[in-house]
């Protein structure tokens, strides 16, 4: 019998997971009395907003280690991984976001201050990667690509914080220390907790396999420098 892969079981539970949230979101949550069921696209748009910025954090954490520590590209491959995969989640939210907004507010996009600092992140993922891809040094590639997540991990809670600091047509925190109590009926609390595990059990499965994957191309891309 073939042996299941770390990966493999985050990748069974983030299908079970979003299964079951699919069933409940659908069958057993409240459909929003003034949105319709235009709002269940919250349980997808939510979990992968909070999962695009918290990578972005870890992305910055984990360059600060490789810098640290410049010997050993663990820490470079992970920060890389989880900025690849953010950047993947952080775009679902935005455009989730965006088929949200019309039947919401009448216009597919509006320059509020949490929409845009939002675009502001996945223009930071798109300036790390582009930067990683071009330099041709594994440390300047690092250094420089660790300043841009430093950048992005300010923006973060900037984005959640955001209906706070500022006039926004956009609502207000339902979930984390800024929610009101009893912001969010608990069917749909619920709804929302399970479809954010499913997500996050998918967002491990693919990072997990993308550093695979990075570790193969850093070992590479070493062999061919020192060949030449």
């Amino acid at each position: 019998m073939k042996n299941i892969s770390i990966s493999e079981i985050f990748w069974i539970f983030s299908f079970i997971f979003l299964i079951t949230s699919l069933g409940i979101v659908f069958m057993w949550a409240p459909t929003d009395v003034n949105l319709g069921v235009s709002q269940k696209i919250f349980y997808l748009h939510l979990p992968t907003a909070i999962l695009g910025m918290i990578s972005i954090v870890i992305v910055a954490f984990l360059s600060i280690l490789y810098l640290l520590n410049s010997e050993n590209n663990k820490w470079d491959d992970l920060a890389y991984s989880f900025a690849e995969v953010g950047m993947i989640f952080l775009t679902i939210a935005l455009i989730s976001g965006s088929l949200w907004s019309k039947p919401a507010w009448g216009v597919w996009w509006t320059w509020e201050p949490k929409l845009t600092l939002t675009l502001a992140l996945w223009f930071v993922y798109v300036a790390y990667l582009m930067m990683r891809s071009y330099m041709s040094d594994l440390r300047n590639e690092a250094k420089f690509g660790a300043i841009v997540a430093l950048i992005g991990s300010i923006d973060a809670p900037l984005i959640y914080y955001a209906t706070e600091l500022w006039r926004s047509a956009h609502p207000g925190a339902v979930v984390g220390p800024n929610a009101e109590p009893g912001a969010l009926d608990e069917r749909m609390f619920l709804a929302l907790i399970l479809s954010f595990i499913a997500f996050s059990f998918m967002f491990i499965f693919f990072v997990s396999n993308r550093y695979f994957l990075r570790k193969t191309e850093t070992r590479m891309n070493m062999m061919v420098r020192k060949l030449n």
